[in-house]
């Protein structure tokens, strides 16, 4: 029997985004499954039979994509709509973000796998000019009594200090990955994203990401129907997503102590700090759930535009630091030879 091949994660989400669609248009959940199926291949069929004949027998549809092994934000997406009943809108929205966060990192890899490769060559070259072509010019230049040039210095200083700028570099990395594997992980999924939040640079990306997580699915779970007591337990009850359980049962007893929910929220730092407000305002107002949909728009928005000016700034920069060096190793070889022609 063959190995199943395993969901690549755009083809999740443009399977959900299908799933979504034709939910939209009043199919039932399993109708919708078996219409699809008619569009894959034949391994693909095979699981959708199985998928379906599990959903015939009322197992949940995350618990099906779960065993799948499908994205868990999608997982957890689909875990959400399953409980308020929005379940066309959700998945949309879900496999939208997740194929523009895909979209995204093939951008990136898109824009920064050339100038990488041209920095490896330059490496290369500069490796062969520092220890083969420079040398000998500066013996040369010296036994002629010419001065070595600025660009040569550089140079020369570069070639000295990079070997110990990538020892340091290495040992930085495997300091990370050591802490990762030896401590971070051993930390409650809560102070985790506390620490997350607290890397330069990054941090902000991921304060945006949690925010407009937990707007997103709290904002359908009211929307709902259900109070923010009973939509704290659905996360709480979320067993595939550590994130979700804990946070729930942590606010939940926050509030249970008699606890604002909006001071609950703005204790926890891998919120963005407009969320409180928004929370605070949408419970005056009467419109918590409305508030906060809006909310996670906004959070996905900035999410967009953050890294669409994070790429366009990446390509730039390598290719500056590329045409630098290149410059550099050429005026380090030619200054002296036109000094030399002068002499004559």
């Amino acid at each position: 029997m063959s190995k199943k091949r395993k969901w690549a994660v755009v083809e999740q989400a443009v399977f959900l985004k299908r799933i979504g669609e034709l939910l939209s248009r009043g199919y039932p959940l399993a109708d919708a499954i078996g219409s699809l199926s008619f569009y894959l291949d034949q391994g693909r069929k095979s699981e959708l039979k199985s998928c379906h004949a599990q959903l015939k027998e009322g197992y949940p549809f995350f618990r099906i994509l779960a065993e799948l092994q499908f994205n868990k934000d999608l997982v957890s997406y689909v875990y959400f709509a399953e409980q308020h009943g929005g379940l066309a809108q959700a998945i949309a929205e879900g496999s939208d973000m997740v194929l523009k966060r895909s979209q995204d990192l093939r951008r990136m890899k898109n824009l920064v796998s050339y100038p990488v490769f041209l920095l490896f060559l330059t490496s290369i070259l500069f490796y062969f000019v520092d220890q083969v072509l420079l040398p000998n010019f500066t013996a040369l230049y010296q036994n002629m009594n010419v001065s070595q040039n600025m660009f040569s210095k550089v140079l020369t200083a570069v070639g000295t200090y990079m070997p110990l700028l990538l020892y340091v570099l290495l040992f930085i990395s495997l300091a990370i990955v050591c802490y990762y594997f030896f401590l971070f992980r051993k930390h409650p999924e809560l102070e985790r994203r506390a620490r997350l939040v607290q890397i330069p640079l990054a941090g902000r990306f991921f304060r945006l990401l949690n925010s407009h997580f937990f707007s997103a699915q709290l904002s359908y779970l009211i929307s709902g129907g259900l109070s923010v007591s009973e939509a704290l337990s659905v996360f709480e009850q979320n067993m595939h997503e550590p994130f979700s359980r804990e946070l729930g049962r942590h606010m939940k007893q926050e509030l249970e102590a008699g606890f604002p929910f909006d001071q609950v929220v703005s204790s926890y730092p891998f919120f963005e700090e407009e969320l409180c407000s928004i929370v605070k305002h949408g419970q005056e107002n009467g419109k918590l759930a409305q508030e906060l949909y809006f909310y996670s728009r906004h959070c996905l928005l900035q999410l967009e535009g953050k890294t669409d000016r994070w790429m366009k700034a990446v390509q730039p920069a390598l290719y500056s630091v590329i045409g630098l060096l290149i410059v550099s190793l050429y005026l380090a070889i030619l200054l002296p030879m036109f000094q030399l022609i002068q002499g004559f």
